[in-house]
């Protein structure tokens, strides 16, 4: 006996038939379909990081390269990032994770040392494109507190917790046996431990000295020849850092009390003067007022003017609440600059590298907590330098992102043409002086948009060509909604909820520019895009009531629901009437608040700027008492003319060219009249259980009223994703997944209860069985795995702006496990068809012109030109859920393949890509896999463990596009992208910028006649001699622990730019040396002929033999003396040359 199988009877259901004949069982899947030609293999896919953009998350350390021009910044999750000019960026990685404390670039020397909290050192190298750690070096028994790396100098001075100094070659990364005690350091001059170093920096005007800062309020004066201190100085407060002037003669404190310490180096008693720079002067002499710490200062000396003293912190215990400031003193002027966040750390870019040189500052960096700021000094007012780099991500916080490659040519100089208007005013008229290293060769020439929806409302259109970013335009949702201050003036959302207007989701067609947003308040807002000014308009809005309210013995109570669109085969439904103003609320017999939306529009005239403007708002209201459901899924289409939306409640098809709804139908009315689950409607609400608290629940328990229409961002926010009530997502805490389990206490009858709608696709497509045709429809998932098709009937074209459409459900019933995803659709050769859209157009475009693009509007886009839908040609719908994917053959709506995509875990995020030449489905699993999918046979073609799930964020944001891209949140502030395109791994290391560039080290300051005569200039010290092995010895073996970095094949590479540029360098200073040669020739000649000169002059002026030979020692004093002075300034350059002349002067001479 044949087995009786009721879901086949489902699914070979049509509309227009009522007959219960069962199709027959599927065939085997190789003689169901003609075979479909599929240029997609395994050996396409590859995955790999390709950049990160955005702000670092939770920065912790910044230096510079003053002549490379490089910025790195490190944070406390162990990463560090590389800045130079606009468009190179880098990220690395430390493997501890362990927060970077400490960076330390080698000056033009392409590598950086960085010192972590966990007592390692690390050196990286530059000179290639992906840097990579060379060498690290763990301290064993001390905890490193500060290091110092003088200019050109290889030996790292590194000093830790007990006070004492350890040196580290950078070359070998070897630990030195010289070592500075702290008890040889301080002696007798406290009867305590100085506590840990803060402070290590040598003398600009002498290398052997060295200044170390204890945090007690000690500084020594260290003398590294003799090996012992020269002076001690001490103050009452402890120290925060130390700042010397370029001279050397004199150096600055900043402590803890919120004071400035000016020293002498030869006067060791007291301080030269002591300075409070926000503290309150009393009048009767006392010392002022204590202030809060002083972090930082720095002392930059110009040669045209007074000194800057510039410093972080310092500010009076009375200014409570008072943002962070950054103090800027020039002479007797003191501007204090006011920050938007707290100051992580500040570096002053100076003209030169030198330290015994004037510094003449032109810009200050300051690190903030979330942001980056570039300080110009040069300018009256210190105006901020415009921020090239999309550091503001994070501005509001994102809720959702969207990622779209290959789009239309002309839409970025779209959206960047009225973005432009939006940029501040008050910038700095210089360039970014950040423009260190090199841009890439991209391949990419196809233009990518990244959309970011945020808690504030705003919408942000990022330009993502090439492996950069660069922000286009930002849309505010909110300036459609009146402001709400403060709780009285909430008087329809009952909820009190910082975010009120965050966005949800996000629709968008790059074709038509037509854009659609859903917030959290349940509302959609739709947006055309004009280039052109609006006039002043009363924003169009539609309430919709989405409800069905029924009780348990099926009787009416109550309110009514409105009219249910008629069967199939009769006439459309009434659309609802367009609002003209938001309804105030009401109220029933029993108090409850109903038919109020969560906010307010605008009622006067709102004047729209070029870009995108409001079309129409929808807004789903309160009914009896209960907020609107969250909205769980969204659809537009410019070629229909529609929008649809669907909730936990149900679904909305809105006709928003007429301004009305044409279908509001409840989750259990979406069924046919062949439904097996069929039962009487009811109120979900009014049922709900504690286990099962809602379609898009993520923790476990009831929601409460309050919190239905939380952001995304919310703390108490529960509905984030669209997972099947029956299933509990929680956190396991051995690997950081998601697991699931079955609540018993859920009745089949009571997850039914609660089906939403999770997916919505329109399409050109067949609704029934027996069409003949394509037509428009609507795709409808749900949350349980069931898939619905809504018939659309639209006017005649000439008619389209006068009737309103429709839509009614047409009996076709599909079923999946777990919740629908995704849906696309493929012709008869396995080719995407995307849906139809309107090419967009300016709506003030000339009639001729509309009426000739108006036949274009009812046909499908095809990605390939192959793949033209012919007049009933069979089409291949592309079915994702969060188990299994199906692919079903239309129309006569058969499975022609399915696969089981997971079996313990789901899927987050699925989309259908174009890859080439052909089509996959790709897939971002809870487990941490990414799975690729041919279409339309599913055969894996990828299976990747890349990232384990371990906030919802990650899932909220990751998406993927066409070409092999894919991004998501990887950080509150900072956007990871990656692909899964072999061709574009391959070619990703061409793509890349370069951060070292081959530069000549500018020249040494000229210390002068007097100076270089008698010594005055900067002294230099043989570090070699002091601190190698021959003569300080070894360190002992358990202090430190010595690792090899990765090295490898980008060791190599790196190795090899660096011999390219190194003879860059050579050629460079080959061609100054013949310039400076032929230079010397010409003042040898010169200083030549003034001495045999001198000579002629004193031979006639001798008056006898005794004279002649004074005057002859006189000559030879004369040619010696100025032999000298040229020796003094040439001969280490070109010794060749001073010799010469010195001997023939002397020859001369005799």
């Amino acid at each position: 006996m044949r087995k009786f199988n009721i879901r086949k009877v489902l699914d070979g259901l049509t509309a227009g038939s009522s007959s219960a004949a069962q199709p027959p069982p599927p065939a085997p899947p190789g003689s169901r379909e003609p075979e479909v030609a599929e240029t997609l293999q395994a050996e396409h896919f590859q995955l790999c990081k390709t950049v990160r953009h955005g702000f670092p998350y939770r920065p912790s350390a910044l230096a510079f390269d003053p002549v490379q021009k490089i910025l790195a910044v490190g944070t406390q999750l162990g990463a560090l990032r590389l800045f130079g000019r606009p468009g190179v960026e880098c990220h690395c990685q430390h493997d501890s994770g362990a927060a970077v404390i400490q960076l330390q670039f080698l000056i033009n020397e392409g590598a950086l040392v960085s010192a972590l909290a966990d007592d390692t050192l690390h050196l990286w190298n530059l000179r290639q494109k992906r840097p990579a750690i060379l060498h690290s070096l763990k301290f064993c028994r001390e905890r490193v507190t500060f290091c110092h790396l003088p200019f050109q100098s290889k030996w790292l001075y590194v000093g830790t917790e007990r006070g004492n100094i350890h040196i580290v070659n950078v070359e070998s990364f070897s630990l030195s046996g010289y070592v500075i005690m702290w008890n040889k350091a301080i002696e007798l001059s406290s009867k305590s431990h100085p506590g840990p170093v803060v402070h290590i920096s040598d003398n600009p005007m002498d290398e052997g000295k060295l200044l170390i800062g204890f945090e007690s309020g000690i500084v020594v004066l260290w003398d590294l020849k003799s090996k012992k201190a020269d002076y001690r100085y001490t103050y009452d407060e402890a120290i925060h850092s130390v700042a010397w002037h370029h001279e050397g003669k004199q150096f600055l404190c900043s402590h803890s009390d919120g004071t400035l310490t000016l020293w002498h180096v030869r006067s060791p008693s007291r301080p030269v003067q002591t300075i409070t720079p926000h503290g309150k002067q009393l009048k009767d002499g006392k010392k002022p007022e204590p202030c809060k710490p002083i972090l930082k200062v720095e002392f930059k000396t110009t040669r045209s003017g007074e000194p800057f003293i510039i410093l972080s912190g310092g500010l009076s215990y009375d200014t409570v609440g008072r943002r962070p400031c950054l103090t800027v003193m020039h002479g007797k002027s003191t501007a204090v600059l006011e920050m938007d966040h707290s100051i992580v750390d500040f570096l002053t870019l100076c003209e030169t590298p030198y330290p015994n040189d004037f510094q003449d500052p032109y810009a200050v960096v300051v690190l903030l907590e979330k942001d980056l700021v570039l300080i110009d000094l040069a300018q009256s007012g210190y105006p901020i330098f415009e921020n090239p780099y999309p550091l503001g991500i994070h501005e509001s916080p994102v809720t959702c992102c969207e990622y779209f490659a290959d789009c239309p040519v002309g839409l970025i100089p779209a959206l960047y043409s009225v973005g432009a208007r939006q940029k501040r005013q008050g910038y700095s008229k210089k360039e970014w002086p950040i423009n260190g290293g090199n841009w890439g060769l991209g391949a990419q020439s196809y233009p990518e948009i990244i959309i970011t929806g945020h808690a504030d409302g705003s919408v942000k259109f990022w330009d993502a060509s090439a492996i950069t970013l660069q922000v286009l335009y930002k849309l505010k949702t909110s300036k459609v909604f009146e402001k709400l201050r403060n709780k009285d003036d909430r008087p329809n959302t009952d909820v009190a909820d910082e975010d009120p207007f965050a966005v949800q989701m996000l629709t968008w067609c790059p074709g038509s520019r037509v854009l659609g947003v859903a917030g959290v308040s349940a509302h959609v807002i739709l947006y055309r895009f004009s280039k052109q000014e609006a006039l002043p308009e009363v924003i169009p809005m539609l309430e919709v009531r989405l409800f069905w309210e029924v009780n348990d013995e099926g009787s009416p109570e109550g309110e009514q629901a409105p009219p249910l669109p008629t069967p199939v085969g009769t006439s459309s439904p009434q659309p609802v009437p367009l609002q003209s103003h938001p309804s105030t609320s009401s109220s029933s017999s029993g108090g409850l608040r109903d038919h109020a939306p969560c906010l307010k529009v605008k009622t006067s005239p709102l004047k729209q700027s070029p870009g995108y403007q409001t079309e129409l708002v929808i807004q789903l209201v309160w009914v009896g008492g209960e907020p609107p459901q969250q909205i769980t899924s969204l659809a537009v289409n410019s070629s229909y003319g529609l929008v649809a939306f669907g909730n936990c409640d149900g679904i909305v098809v809105v006709d928003y060219l007429q301004k009305a709804v044409l279908l509001s139908l409840g989750a259990a009315e979406l069924h046919s009249s062949s439904d097996p689950h069929r039962r009487e409607p009811r109120s979900p609400r009014k049922s709900r259980q504690p286990s099962g608290a809602g379609l898009c629940d993520i923790t476990e328990g009831t929601v409460a009223p309050d919190d239905r229409c939380k952001s995304p961002t919310s703390a108490k926010m529960s509905r984030k994703l669209s997972l099947p009530t029956d299933l509990k997502p929680d956190l396991d805490g051995k690997d950081g997944t998601f697991s699931r389990s079955q609540s018993p206490s859920v009745t089949s009858l009571d997850r039914e209860s609660r089906e939403a709608v999770s997916a919505l696709h329109f399409c050109e497509s067949f609704p029934r069985k027996a069409d003949p045709a394509p037509g428009p429809c609507l795709w409808a998932g749900t949350s349980l795995g069931t898939v619905l098709v809504l018939a659309l009937g639209l006017p005649a074209e000439g008619e389209r702006h006068l009737q309103p459409a429709t839509a009614a459900p047409s009996g076709t019933i599909l079923r999946l496990k777990g919740a629908v995803l995704r849906m696309a659709f493929l012709d008869a050769a396995g080719c995407l068809l995307p849906p139809p859209h309107q090419p967009w157009r300016e709506q003030s475009a000339p009639e001729e012109k509309e009426e000739k693009e108006k036949p274009k509007n009812l046909l499908p886009v095809s990605v390939s030109p192959s793949s033209s839908q012919e007049i009933g040609e069979n089409q291949y719908a592309v079915i994702c859920s969060e188990k299994q994917a199906k692919v079903i053959s239309l129309p006569a709506q058969s499975c022609a393949y399915q696969q089981n995509l997971v079996e313990t875990s789901f899927v987050l995020r699925a989309d259908v890509v174009a890859l080439g030449a052909g089509v996959c489905l790709a897939c971002f699993c809870a487990n941490g896999h990414i799975m690729t999918f041919s279409l339309p046979s599913l055969r894996p073609l990828l299976d990747v463990y890349y990232l384990p799930l371990t906030n919802m964020r990650i899932a909220r944001t990751f998406c993927f596009t066409n070409n092999g891209q894919a991004l998501y949140l990887v950080s509150p502030t900072e956007i990871q992208r990656l692909t899964y395109s072999q061709e574009t791994c391959e070619n990703l290391q061409e793509m890349l910028g370069e951060l070292f560039t081959p530069v000549e080290t500018p020249e040494a300051p000229n210390r002068g006649f007097l100076r270089g005569l008698f010594g005055g200039g900067a002294q230099s010290l043989d570090r070699e001699e002091l601190f190698g092995e021959a003569a300080a010895g070894k360190a002992p073996r358990s202090l430190v622990q010595h690792i090899p970095g990765p090295g490898g094949v980008e060791g190599v590479r790196g190795a090899a730019s660096g011999v390219v540029g190194e003879l860059a360098r050579a050629r460079l200073a080959l061609d100054e040396r013949g310039q400076k040669l032929g230079e010397l020739e010409e003042r040898a000649a010169a200083m030549l002929s003034s001495a045999d000169s001198f000579s002629k002059h004193a031979h006639e002026a001798r008056p006898s033999r005794r004279h002649w030979h004074a005057s002859g020692h006189a000559r030879l004093a004369v040619a010696v003396f100025t032999a000298v002075l040229f020796l003094h300034t040439q001969i280490f350059m070109y010794p060749f040359y001073s010799c010469k002349f010195l001997m023939f002067a002397i020859r001369r001479n005799h």
